[in-house]
């Protein structure tokens, strides 16, 4: 396996156990703190609830560049695949599980709401570069 896939490998790892546990406390603490708060229990879950989907998904995505890449070893685009899978993972899960827990934390988060869809671009850009990697000629 070479370097490159195998860091790569290990951060999708890494997203997975941590979105599996993200998960969880949304489904098991949130919960709870969000109804002793009164707060729309219901809507702030569904959000939560959205950057954890999306962090599954992206970590999936991110876990087959890495794999692809061990087939592909001088492939430009298929790392670039990968930071993005993993900047949006950051911007646009944590700027929703931020905004979802708002009135739970000590400290304003307001300025995560515009790196949600930059987080969501950074998605939309690993794709495309995981289209481009098809098209790239293997060096002979």
């Amino acid at each position: 396996m070479n370097i490159q896939s195998e860091k790569i490998l290990r951060l999708a790892a890494v997203l997975g156990a941590a979105a599996v546990m993200i998960g969880a406390f949304g489904a098991h603490g949130l919960k709870s703190a969000f109804e002793a708060r009164q707060l729309d229990t219901r809507y702030l879950l569904g959000i939560y609830e959205k950057g954890v989907q999306y962090q599954f998904y992206h970590t999936l995505a991110l876990a087959a560049a890495g794999l692809l890449l061990q087939h592909r070893p001088g492939s430009k685009w298929l790392p670039r695949a990968a930071w993005l899978f993993i900047a949006g993972i950051l911007m646009f899960s944590g700027s929703l599980y931020l905004l979802a827990c708002r009135d739970l934390l000590p400290f304003p988060v307001g300025w995560a709401g515009p790196v949600t869809p930059i987080g969501g671009f950074c998605f939309i850009a690993g794709w495309v570069a995981l289209l481009a990697a098809t098209f790239e000629r293997e060096k002979e």
